[in-house]
């Protein structure tokens, strides 16, 4: 008698077979290439999406640094700016106090000379009254008033 493990040989030769007559390894290796090519196209799906990941990053990179040297402008134009405005703010300022320091000098220059001339006045209508007195005291008569009136005349001549 044959052997228990020639038996089980025997039919797992025959159930090769069976598997063999009804195509089984057909639909083995089928399901394999099916699996093989499902998992292709996901590894070149993923290749692709990690391209364009990288190109969006490199693009995101580059924009990023494009704004840098944007910001570094705006800061370095701001400054720029702000340097001029102060200069400018500087110079109208200077310009308004040597305006306004003229326009004292002049006040005051106008003041000395009303005041000079109020001093000269005064010391006239002073010269002139004294003058008056003293020869309206040695004078007399119509001689003394044409000298008088003429004297008077001439002092306010020379003073004003």
């Amino acid at each position: 008698m044959i052997e228990t493990e020639a038996w089980v040989a025997i039919a797992f030769v025959i159930f090769l077979g069976i598997l063999g007559y009804f195509g089984a390894h057909r639909r083995v290796i089928d399901a394999l290439d099916q699996r093989q090519a499902r998992i292709k196209a996901e590894l070149d799906e993923a290749r692709r999406l990690r391209d364009e990941a990288q190109a969006l990053l490199a693009d995101y990179q580059r924009k990023q640094r494009e704004a840098g040297r944007e910001a570094e402008a705006i800061i370095a134009g701001a400054t720029a700016e702000a340097e001029r405005m102060a200069v400018e703010a500087k110079t109208r300022m200077e310009d308004f106090v040597a305006r306004r320091t003229r326009m004292a000098e002049a006040k005051i220059a106008q003041a000395e000379t009303q005041a000079l001339a109020d001093v000269r006045a005064a010391a006239a209508d002073a010269a002139v009254a004294a003058a008056g007195k003293i020869l309206a005291a040695t004078a007399k008569g119509s001689v003394a008033d044409g000298l008088l009136a003429k004297g008077i005349d001439d002092v306010r001549k020379k003073f004003n």
